[in-house]
């Protein structure tokens, strides 16, 4: 199984530095910057070949290059968004596969966050590596795509195996839970899960990752019957304050 470091920067970021212990093989997704992720992987012993970009964001490639100069690394990204990722080695697209040593990803196109926005799907490990698409309770604003887009994304992701370990890219799940309580105030699994969100943030420490399972439960944009109805909530979010 492979090994996934969170690494917490900016201000509410989250860097994931990735090990697959049999190859020895380490990689990062989404670097913002450099230095606590090369100081990450020094403190462990790992040497970092590989950064998956899942879309063009400074706040997710802004490591790149610094942490290429000083490991000699290889950089994956999405193909669509090549132009506004300099530093890319490898360009992908939907159906592409990644290995980090014997493990494959696939790479799922998820736009509307950005237009060429990219996910890591890890089906041998139950995992996924989703940036800023989709969020503990919440998914990310639309500032290239459409609501129709965004809406097929996270019901693209809501179909995969409910044991899927969820690795976001933010912090945002306290705001993201506040809002969902006033849009679904009777889910009792949301209560619940808000309660737990509310004293894990009051002691600074994380919410992330998350799983299919508790998105399809708790999260209001996977739970909108249609696009017409997530539009309608994804507006909701950009204008709450709370």
């Amino acid at each position: 199984m492979i090994e996934v470091v969170r690494i917490p920067v900016l201000s509410d970021n989250y860097v994931w530095l990735v090990h697959e212990p049999d190859s020895g093989e380490t990689m990062v997704v989404d670097p913002a910057v450099a230095e606590p992720v090369l100081a990450e992987a020094e403190q462990r012993g790992w040497r970092i070949g590989q950064i998956w970009n899942t879309h063009w964001h400074p706040d997710h490639t802004g490591g790149n290059q610094a942490i290429k100069d000083a490991t000699g690394c290889t950089v994956t990204g999405p193909a669509a968004e090549a132009a506004r990722i300099p530093t890319l080695d490898r360009q992908v697209a939907e159906g592409d596969v990644v290995r980090l040593g014997g493990i494959e990803a696939v790479v799922m196109e998820v736009p509307a966050h950005t237009a060429g926005h990219i996910a890591y799907h890890l089906p041998s490990q139950a995992t996924a590596f989703v940036g800023d698409t989709l969020f503990a309770m919440g998914c990310g604003r639309l500032f290239e795509g459409s609501a129709e887009q965004m809406y097929a994304n996270l019901q693209r992701l809501a179909a995969l195996p409910p044991e899927t370990v969820v690795y976001p890219a933010h912090e945002y799940t306290l705001s993201n839970g506040r809002f969902a309580l006033t849009v679904d105030p009777d889910n009792q699994d949301l209560r619940a899960r808000m309660v737990e969100v509310e004293a894990a943030r009051a002691a600074g420490e994380p919410t992330v990752p998350t799983t299919i399972a508790a998105e399809r439960a708790t999260n209001p944009f996977i739970r909108a019957s249609s696009a017409e109805a997530f539009a309608r909530l994804r507006k909701g979010k950009d204008e709450f304050r709370g």
